[in-house]
Formats: structure tokens, sequence, C-alpha cells
């Protein structure tokens, strides 16, 4: 259960966002300020998980606050709910770290959603022992670049693929003549397609010495 607090001059969104917060079954409010002193006052006085900051308040801006609530409880989230949408704003948001940027009027879907997401990561990071880069990926939303097979010369993305799914197939390496044969398509052709996966480093090859003539190339699909 994350404890949450919402600081909201206008007692009307403060309500709203209350009834809100009622549909997210481990969020539990604390209390509501109406203004910045109310809600450093609350921070010295609760341990909150969570402070849903509205960026216009009488005595300051909620912006300016964050610094504040973090040198109180340094443990301390913020979730920005405001009508500001300026992009210095945003960037500043974004640099001293909040969970979140909802612009008013917050709908329900987007206010649950929010608040949602913030508790399902708190809760992966805290029961997490061993962080490992997948987990990173995963946490920060990171999805890893594939490398480029579509818009290479004369490489054709359907034959490329066959060509995958022979050398997956051929653990002990394959020559391009023996590709063409199970591509149906010539040594000269097979080649290229090898050499392109060689180029992007997909598979590599060597060189295999036989008992008579040059030796060839032999090509093996990289294990991951």
């Amino acid at each position: 259960m994350i404890q949450v607090y919402i600081a909201e001059d206008d007692f009307r969104v403060a309500n709203i966002h209350e009834q809100f917060l009622k549909k997210i079954p481990e969020a539990q409010l604390l209390g509501k300020a109406s203004n910045c002193q109310e809600t450093l006052n609350a921070i010295q006085e609760h341990k909150i998980d969570l402070v849903i900051l509205d960026n216009y308040m009488p005595d300051g801006l909620g912006i300016d606050l964050i610094d504040d609530i973090r040198s109180l409880s340094p443990q301390t989230d913020v979730i920005l709910v405001s009508a500001e949408n300026d992009k210095g704003y945003i960037e500043q948001a974004i640099r001293k770290g909040v969970k979140g940027i909802i612009i008013k009027p917050a709908t329900l879907e987007r206010f649950v959603s929010t608040i949602v997401k913030y508790i399902e990561n708190k809760k992966t990071l805290q029961n997490t022992h061993d962080i490992d880069q997948h987990f990173l990926d995963d946490f920060f939303g990171v999805k890893l670049v594939q490398k480029p097979t579509i818009g290479a010369k004369g490489i054709d993305p359907l034959t490329l693929e066959k060509v995958r799914d022979v050398l997956t197939g051929n653990t002990l390496g394959i020559t391009a003549e023996k590709m063409g044969e199970q591509m149906g398509a010539s040594r000269t052709t097979a080649r290229r397609y090898l050499e392109h996966l060689v180029t992007i480093e997909e598979c590599y090859a060597e060189l295999a010495y036989g008992i008579v003539g040059r030796p060839e190339r032999h090509y093996y699909m990289k294990k991951d």
C-alpha cells in the first residue's frame, strides 16, 4: 500500500482526484493540501510515498516545491498534475525526476493508469534483488534496435529470412554452394546473402581446408 498526498489549491479538482484515487486498491490517501507550505508540513509529519502535485499554488510553484520535498524526504516521489504544458516546464520536471506528468483536466483512465504504472515500477524495483541489463531495459522501456535488413541493395527480406533459417539449422556450417542448393538459387546469389549477414554481424565465416583444391568459406550463425 502506497501513502499518497494530494497538493491542489482547487478543492473541486482535489476532490475529483481523491475519487480517482479510490479506484486504485493499492493507494491510500493520507490527506490534501491547498498550498506549498501545507504540503511541506505534511511531508514533515507523515511518511508519504507519493505527492500528486499541482503546479500553480497560491504561495509558489509546484515545480519549485519538488526540491524542498526531496530535501525533507528523499524517498517521496512526485507526479505532477497541472494545466501547464510549456516545453521548458516539462523538461525541468523530467530533470527533477518526477514519476509522471498529467496535463489537466485529468481523465479517470489516464490518472489511474499513471498511478498504477508508478506502483508497478516501485514494487518491481523493491522485489528485485539481482538486477541485470534485461531488468533495466524492461524497467525503462528500452527496446533494442534491430539490425537493418531492409534497404540493402539486392537483398530481399523474405529470401534473407530463409537464409537465416537454413543457417540456424546447420550448426556445422554451410558453404555458399550448399546454401544455393537449399535456397534454389545460384552460388553467387547465396554468397551475396551470406556476406550480407556477415556484414551486419549475424553470422561469421571461416575457411575450411579440404584434402584437395582451394579452401572454402563456411558460414555459421552467431549464437546469442
